[in-house]
């Protein structure tokens, strides 16, 4: 079963079939407890999947390296928080490919025990990110924060804490798994709150209808290096949609630098500009060519 749902799920991103039957469930891992966000966004954009826990992101492109997982989910950058650099290094350090992307619109819930009011409330817990998110709504509370590694583990913490003056910040279905009250839904002090996330997988697919592609590249350390490799792109009028800098392991004030754009590998001016950019680059790889994703 787990090598057929492997063969269905990549026959899925090549476009090939749309609607996938339930019974055949391709295993997708995703970093968190179950009920966190990425969970979420898993199963928005997948269909039917039997979602894999793992502790950290690390796991992640373990379990999908292995053959555990079919496909990985990864948070990559926050509209409020920026990047999640940690993911940018993983990606260089396997050789798995960008096969996807999708957009959650994150929606904090103020969780509680059954029957708990907002004003009984005096010590709240989630990840840090979420914290930072709430910050000006926790003040508002005149409550304490306190850090968790995960959104839905701090539901799960609370609980087996049993404090009922203690809450958690988390989403709606980790409520719901832990049996657990949501006294106040949406409480993010912005609500143009937005993660993308990447699907990665073992093999490349080929994209249809807008893509996107996903590239990394390092140069050498002289003047206009840079520019000269960024007007690869703009000589040929392909939309850069994300410029990213890494530091190069090893050797100080060097840098990786990862970049998103519109357009597929197996387009004529994709192939030209990657060609004519290899000519600058010391090296160059390309994470993947994927469908284009929309926001909402």
């Amino acid at each position: 079963m787990a090598k057929f749902g492997s063969i269905i799920a990549r026959i899925y991103w090549q476009g090939w079939l749309k609607n996938l039957p339930k019974e055949v469930a391709m295993k997708v891992a995703f970093q968190g407890e179950p009920g966190a966000y990425s969970e979420e966004a898993s199963m928005g954009y997948f269909v039917a999947p039997e979602t894999v826990p793992c502790e950290t992101f690390e796991e992640i492109f373990t379990s999908v390296s292995s053959g555990k997982c079919e496909f990985g989910l990864i948070p990559i950058e926050n509209s409020l928080a920026g990047s999640i650099h940690q993911n940018y290094d993983l990606l260089l350090q396997n050789q798995l490919y960008i096969v996807g992307e999708t957009f959650l619109r994150v929606r904090h819930c103020l969780i509680g025990f059954p029957g708990v009011t907002k004003l009984e409330i005096r010590k709240v817990f989630s990840h840090p990110q979420a914290l930072s998110q709430c910050a000006g709504y926790l003040r508002s509370m005149g409550v304490k924060s306190e850090p968790t590694y995960d959104t839905a583990g701090s539901v799960k913490l609370l609980k087996a804490l049993g404090d009922h003056t203690f809450a958690a910040i988390a989403s709606h279905k980790a409520a719901e798994i832990h049996g657990m009250q949501i006294i106040q839904e949406g409480i993010e002090d912005n609500p143009e709150n937005y993660t993308r996330f990447l699907a990665i997988a073992p093999s490349a697919v080929t994209p249809t209808g807008e893509a996107k592609t996903s590239i990394v590249f390092i140069l050498k350390n002289q003047p206009g290096a840079l520019f000269k490799a960024l007007s690869v792109f703009a000589l040929r009028e392909i939309d850069l949609t994300k410029i990213e800098s890494r530091p190069l392991g090893g050797k100080p004030w060097e840098y990786l630098f990862y970049i998103d754009f519109i357009g597929a590998v197996n387009e004529k001016r994709v192939k030209k500009a990657l060609d004519h950019l290899g000519e600058y680059a010391l090296m160059l790889r390309v994470f993947g060519s994927y469908a284009r994703a929309n926001i909402g």
